[in-house]
């Protein structure tokens, strides 16, 4: 009864939030940006919330913790100081004034201003629509394995369920909803996360952290593998999940689309101390619960179907190191994570359909000869679209779902070089910027078919993908005719002119 009780709580104080942000989402500026006008709390959390979701601590922490055992925690300290503070110090501030002075609101749309490039926008957009399916499909995923271990409920009444519930929320307040839910949820996963490596510790099966580390040494064959600082021999494997997840979250257009929505400087500073520190908790906690995992499971690998299911582990851990008042919290925690990824996703992939290709291209004249009231419709259907899709796909596991492992590399592999490049350099042309995207893109493609979609070797693709982004843009730039000195006056000097930006003032 207390696992419904938290939950109904849960679901009425969402519904809430988003009956509430209806009146504040009147344009399509405040239902995708929130009017540009989100405080440091808000952002910051808005940005650790979407970074992590049931992926991370049902499949990732499992799994990882489960081959490399403590120094998994590096991932989590990658993920704080690269994916969250150096992100925040080196793209918010810049990408903030750059999508006010070109007056773009998603990431297709920036490609597009920033390179006098139609097509580099249609392309764009493209990518985020198709590639993010399978990752929102994989966060419904993650959660119906711990919603149906405690709850005794078949998974798909899981999913459904947090179909219904975002779908709601979302469509109802769009930004300014996701980002007051993705604060609350925040402070859940918190408090989840202390709660939870406070009883794993302390369970008989670890008994502290000298204890279990001194277990964890003692496991047959892995053992000093499990104990070791930065992984044994698997080091370069470490290393590619440290920077795909790290520094793969500055070619996300999820993740970046939070900077564009800050309201000033002041804030971008209060913003990278609490998003770095959220970061740290959340990831570092997560890593070290899963390592954990074999003094828990006996070294035994959870068997679904005959064959090792690595997804298992944080649920039946979880199941035995804490009481079951508590894990109504753990599964809180979880349910938060998923939630407010699944939101930032769907948002972003339905603007890229009803901004970047309908309105921005397929309608030209849309934003001038239709009302606006039209164009919030469309945007609102094509969000209940994205999250209905994202369901079928994750209903029916096929070999889109699979796709999930590459997703994450395949669009930040697409995007970092020409993203980042365009910010600073100047000199930074439309071939150059083609070059880093079909590069990325191209690269992770064509590694993860040659390896018949071996999801193992998915992080070091995504590595290999960002680095040739990154190095392919400079290196076309420099042999390739540069935009015009008018085009390139116009992106770096004009002034911000924020009074037509009109919003929710969210500290």
């Amino acid at each position: 009864m207390l696992k419904f009780i938290f939950v109904v709580l849960y679901v009425v104080l969402m519904l809430g939030i988003g009956f509430v942000s209806m009146k504040k989402a009147s344009t399509l500026q405040d239902f995708f940006l929130g009017g540009r006008k989100m405080g440091p709390w808000i952002s910051a959390f808005a940005y650790g919330t979407t970074y992590f979701s049931a992926v991370l601590f049902i499949g990732y922490a499992g799994k990882i913790g489960w081959g490399f055992g403590l120094s998994s925690v590096w991932i989590g300290v990658g993920n704080a100081l690269l994916g969250s503070w150096l992100a925040w110090v080196i793209l918010a501030k810049k990408t903030r004034d750059m999508t006010h002075r070109l007056d773009a609101s998603t990431m297709p749309e920036f490609f597009e201003k920033r390179y006098d490039s139609k097509a580099l926008k249609v392309f764009s957009a493209l990518i985020i629509f198709i590639f993010l399916v399978p990752y929102s499909a994989s966060v419904y995923a993650g959660l119906s394995y711990l919603f149906e271990s405690v709850f005794g409920i078949p998974y798909v009444y899981c999913m459904l369920f947090m179909a219904i519930l975002t779908a709601i929320y979302l469509v109802l307040g769009g930004y300014v909803a996701t980002a007051m839910t993705d604060f609350i949820q925040g402070i859940i996963m918190i408090f989840g996360v202390i709660i939870m490596i406070g009883y794993v510790l302390t369970n008989p099966a670890v008994g502290g952290l000298t204890e279990g580390m001194a277990r964890l040494s003692q496991i047959p064959k892995d053992g000093a593998r499990l104990v070791s600082l930065f992984g044994g021999s698997n080091w370069l494997g470490l290393l590619s999940l440290i920077v795909l997840t790290s520094f793969g979250s500055w070619g996300l257009p999820q993740m970046i689309h939070k900077f564009y929505a800050i309201k000033d400087e002041k804030s971008i500073s209060k913003a990278t101390v609490v998003s770095t520190g959220f970061a740290a908790l959340i990831a570092c906690g997560a890593y070290f619960v899963g390592a954990f995992g074999r003094l828990f499971l006996d070294n035994q690998v959870p068997l679904t179907g005959g064959k090792p299911n690595y997804d298992i582990i944080i649920p039946e851990l979880l199941k035995i190191a804490l009481p079951e008042a508590v894990l109504s919290i753990i599964l809180l925690l979880v349910l938060s994570a998923s939630m407010s990824t699944l939101a930032s996703i769907v948002l972003t992939s339905s603007s890229a359909i009803a901004i970047d290709l309908v309105q921005g291209y397929i309608f030209p004249k849309m934003k001038k000869e239709i009302k606006k009231e039209t164009v919030m419709l469309l945007m609102r259907v094509l969000c209940l679209v994205f999250i209905v899709f994202s369901f079928i796909v994750a209903y029916k596991p096929n070999a889109i779902l699979v796709l999930m492992s590459f997703s994450w590399g395949t669009v930040a592999g697409s995007f970092i070089g020409p993203f980042l490049f365009g910010l600073y350099w100047k000199g930074t042309t439309k071939l150059g910027a083609w070059a880093g995207m079909l590069g990325g893109f191209l690269t992770s493609i064509i590694l993860a078919l040659s390896s018949n979609l071996n999801a193992s070797q998915a992080p070091m693709f995504g590595m290999i993908a960002m680095l040739v982004s990154i190095i392919a843009v400079p290196v076309v730039s420099f042999i390739t005719p540069k935009l015009s000195h008018n085009h390139i006056v116009e992106i770096f000097n004009s002034k911000v002119n924020e009074n037509n930006k009109v919003g929710l003032d969210l500290d």
